[in-house]
């Protein structure tokens, strides 16, 4: 109930005491003595008010109306011949489940002064916020006989006041509720479920693809995309859930009364099929990816922060498996997640110990037998640890942008080792160096490999950078000016992992590489399977050199596996078969040992 305690409601109550003494005078007792005056005294006060005016009676049923003010016509459309006699309830229409009321109710009831802000309607049907006061006209013998009432219309106030809560509670560019509003409804979820026993699913889910949109077409494009896949998102779920952007590309999903299973995961399959149908934009189909984790209540945590932490680590996970997946939390996800926090902090210390170290494994030329390359691969000396493999820390500094960092020295320090084998007197080899996907948006990725081969003194043609196929088609015009860029500078471009990723020939012949490298998965199953594997084989090969690329196989590790490579003209190969991955020291070893093979090696 709204009242006002800095004493607005006095005049109306300084009015009902002038009528009281208007009513006095005229002596209402007796209506044939002094009515008129009376009225003029009414009329006097009240006409020029711009707020509208009624005077009802207090006596009998009904408090019907004896008078208005043309402000009341004016505000309302009804006229004072339409409304004079009637009870003022009409001003609400239908809409009488007003909990406002009852302050005014008990204030008629009890004889004395009261307000309330309460949603009326004019005669046309239009709502408008009246700010209603009320006070009683009382005779000599302390009876009141009339109610005045003043009618105070705040709407403009009100739909400002509805303007700033939906600012306060909603992303401006999407319309959708924001952080503060879904914390809000998870609130009162859980205290729902806590009563009624049902379980509420929290959903977490991140969307992939708008930077390489708003690189390539803008920041507005990207946002008429984040608009256009919002909108689906929510055109897909119940009346009951809310759907919340959490942050740039992050939402959050609330599902209340979720059964005693996980039945309706089809409400998660629409969510993510509304992400990954194609935009068309500017002519063009552009297609938005995600992953998305749920953590339930009461499984979870009763807790909102709990929950949101458990749908968190869950899309993490959906992320690593892939793109455009769900997954449910389960309690060994918290356990990993504090293990990876716990990398993490263990890398950040690494970078600044110094605790990296690089293998190299030899690349093999088939036709010669000589070493004509090698792969950099990163090593973590972990105290504690011993060394620890990329399998364990390579994604993870990726998530938490340390790859980049990490990235940059392994490529200084493989060009300045390369550069060192020289200058011992060993025969040179071919540097290959991996590329994240961080590293390849850098904005002048050219310039700082420039610098490092200007640094260490390596010539641009004895330097391969490897990178994946999926980080090259993340923006292909974007890639394919990269890569002209890293050519200028003589640089061997491989293309890593070929076959698993989603390259078509179209674009394949414009790209500036030089190298396909056959993926392992490959190449395991050669001789092993129903010749699937070989056929894809030779088509790579096939493949590359009809384009005149270099082709590499890697994950060699027998006989017979080389040999069916030997026979469709593979040009190098590395893996187990010739040597894991070495420290500096042991790969000199190695390359001095098979240096004097180099002459008519097979």
């Amino acid at each position: 109930m709204m009242k006002r305690s800095n004493g607005s409601d006095r005049p109306l109550e300084k009015l009902a005491r002038r009528l009281q003494r208007a009513e006095a005078a005229s002596d209402i007792a007796a209506p044939d003595l002094g009515l008129s005056t009376a009225l003029s005294l009414r009329e006097r006060v009240i006409e020029s008010s711009a707020n509208a005016m009624v005077i009802s009676r207090a006596q009998g049923s009904g408090f019907v109306i004896e008078h208005v003010n043309p402000a009341f016509e004016r505000i309302t459309g009804y006229s004072a011949a339409e409304i004079v006699g009637k009870n003022c309830r009409f001003l609400q229409g239908g809409d009488h489940d007003q909990p406002a009321l009852d302050e005014i109710r008990a204030a008629l009831r009890e004889q004395r002064p009261g307000n309330a802000i309460l949603r009326n309607y004019r005669k046309d049907g239009s709502l408008f916020w009246n700010h209603l006061f009320v006070a009683p006209v009382f005779d000599q013998a302390g009876t009141a006989t009339h109610f005045v009432a003043s009618q105070y219309d705040i709407t403009h106030s009100k739909v400002l006041e509805s303007q700033l809560l939906y600012q306060a509670t909603h992303d401006e560019l999407t319309g959708l509720p924001n952080r503060s509003l879904l914390q809000d409804r998870l609130q009162h979820a859980l205290a729902q479920a806590a009563r009624s026993g049902e379980r509420i699913w929290l959903a977490f889910l991140g969307l992939e693809g708008l930077k390489g949109i708003s690189d390539n077409l803008g920041h507005a494009a990207a946002d008429e995309v984040l608009k256009i896949v919002s909108a689906r998102m929510a055109g897909v779920l119940r009346a009951s859930d809310t759907i919340a952007r959490w942050s740039g590309d992050e939402f959050t999903i609330l599902m209340p009364g979720q059964g005693a299973d996980t039945g309706p995961v089809a409400a998660l399959e629409r969510l993510l099929g509304a992400v990954s149908s194609p935009v068309s934009l500017g002519g063009q189909e552009y297609v938005v990816r995600s992953s998305m984790g749920v953590a339930s209540y009461p499984e979870d945590g009763a807790e909102p922060a709990l929950l949101l932490k458990c749908a968190d680590i869950a899309a993490r996970h959906a992320k690593a498996d892939g793109r455009h997946h769900f997954r449910f939390h389960t309690p060994d996800m918290n356990a990993r997640a504090l293990a990876r926090l716990r990398t993490e902090a263990d890398l950040r210390q690494a970078i600044r110990r110094d605790e990296f170290v690089l293998h190299y494994q030899p690349q093999i030329d088939l036709s010669s037998g000589q070493v004509v390359g090698a792969e950099a691969l990163v090593r973590w000396m972990a105290p504690g640890r011993g060394l620890v493999g990329p399998v364990e820390f390579i994604a993870i500094a990726e998530e938490c942008g340390l790859i980049e960092e990490i990235g940059n020295w392994v490529l200084r320090t493989a060009c300045r080792q390369s550069v060192a084998w020289r200058r011992s007197g060993l025969p040179p080899v071919r540097m290959a160096v991996n590329l994240s996907a961080r590293q390849f948006v850098h904005k002048d990725l050219a310039g700082m490999i420039g610098a490092v081969l200007a640094d260490s003194g390596l010539a641009g043609p004895d330097l391969e950078l490897e990178l994946t196929e999926g980080v090259v088609m993340r923006d292909v015009e974007h890639g394919i000016s990269v890569l002209r860029e890293l050519k200028a500078l003589g640089v061997q471009i491989a293309i890593d992992d070929f076959g698993t990723g989603y390259s078509s020939l179209s674009y394949l012949k414009r790209f500036p590489i030089d190298v396909l490298k056959i993926d392992r998965s490959f190449v395991i199953d050669i001789g092993q399977g129903n010749g699937d594997d070989e056929a894809i084989v030779a088509s790579i090969i096939a493949l590359s050199h009809s384009l005149k690329l270099r082709v590499i196989a890697e994950g060699v590790e027998t006989a017979a596996q080389l040999a069916y490579l030997g026979s469709q003209h593979c040009d190098e190969v590395q893996g187990y078969y010739f040597s894991r991955p070495l420290p500096a020291q042991a790969f000199e070893a190695f390359l001095r040992e098979r240096t004097p093979a180099r002459q008519g090696a097979g």
